[in-house]
């Protein structure tokens, strides 16, 4: 196995030996829908569901301000 030295993320306690090279890329090469937020805003949702039901929440919000934005542009 190859040792990582430059990375201080691995440790050698890290087994690779039975990893598949590539076993995602086709799946990753098509796109990803992973968001990663800060640990203050983390704490007030517990699971993918609560993050889920806050932003459908703000779906309507930014269609009418959309909208908006819309009208404004083709009455000027």
């Amino acid at each position: 196995m190859k040792v990582m030295a430059n990375d201080p993320d691995m440790l050698e306690e890290y087994d690779f030996s039975k990893g598949v090279r590539g076993k995602y890329a086709k799946r990753y090469s098509e796109g990803t829908n992973v968001a990663v937020i800060e640990p203050d805003v983390a704490e007030f949702f517990p699971d993918p569901d609560s993050v889920n039901d806050a932003l459908r929440s703000l779906i309507p919000i930014i269609k009418k301000r959309e909208k908006k934005i819309a009208e404004q542009s083709h009455s000027l």
